[in-house]
C-alpha cells in the first residue's frame, strides 16, 4: 500500500501531462503529493526523513515549473535529488567510513563490511547514472520523452537496481536463513 501510495503522483503527473501540458501537470503533481503525504501520515503515524525530502522537492519545483510553465525547474529537480543522493552515499562511504546504506537496514540485515560498502557504492553509482541520463534526456530530447523517462524509465532502472541488489545479498541471506534453521534444531 505504502509503495502503491508512493507512485500515484507520478501517475497522476503523467496522465495530466499527456492531457494537459507541464502546467497542468505540475499542480496535478503538487496537489497529489500533498494528498500523499497527508495521507502516509493519517495512515501509518508518521512520514519517512527521505519521503519528506522528497515530497518537499516536489512541491517547491513543481510549484516554480507551474508559475512559471516551464518544465525546467522539475528536471533541475530530478538532477539536483539524485546528485545528492549520490554524494551523501559517497561522503557516508568514504568521509565518514559508515555506508549510508548499512545504517538504514544493517538493524534487519546483517552483512560484512565490503559487502555493505559495495551496495552503497552501487547504489551511489546508481543514482549518478539517472543525475547523468536526466540531464542528457531533459538537454537533448523533447520534453514529451523527459516526461516519459521521468515516470517511467526511473521506475524501470530502480527495478533493475532492486534486483541486482538482491543477487548481491541473496547469498548472504540464504546463508543466514540456513543459520537459523541449524539454531532451531
Amino acid at each position: 500500500m505504502k509503495q502503491l501510495l508512493e507512485f500515484i503522483p507520478l501517475i497522476l503527473f503523467f496522465v495530466a501531462y499527456k492531457m494537459g501540458g507541464i502546467q497542468i501537470a505540475s499542480i496535478v503533481l503538487v496537489v497529489a503529493t500533498v494528498v500523499q503525504m497527508i495521507t502516509l501520515k493519517v495512515l501509518y503515524g508518521k512520514i519517512e526523513k527521505q519521503q519528506v525530502i522528497m515530497g518537499g522537492s516536489v512541491i517547491f519545483f513543481g510549484l516554480l515549473s507551474a508559475y512559471f510553465n516551464e518544465v525546467k525547474y522539475l528536471q533541475w529537480k530530478v538532477t539536483i535529488v539524485y546528485s545528492l543522493f549520490a554524494l551523501i552515499l559517497l561522503v557516508s562511504q568514504f568521509v565518514f567510513n559508515a555506508p549510508l546504506i548499512k545504517k538504514l537496514l544493517g538493524k534487519e540485515i546483517h552483512l560484512p563490511e565490503q559487502v555493505w560498502n559495495k551496495i552503497n557504492l552501487g547504489w551511489a553509482i546508481f543514482f549518478i547514472i539517472c543525475m547523468l541520463l536526466n540531464i542528457y534526456i531533459s538537454q537533448y530530447l523533447s520534453e514529451d520523452i523527459w516526461v516519459d523517462f521521468k515516470s517511467f524509465g526511473i521506475i524501470g532502472l530502480t527495478l533493475i537496481a532492486i534486483v541486482i541488489t538482491s543477487f548481491v545479498l541473496y547469498p548472504y541471506l540464504k546463508n543466514a536463513e540456513n543459520q537459523d534453521k541449524q539454531n532451531e534444531k
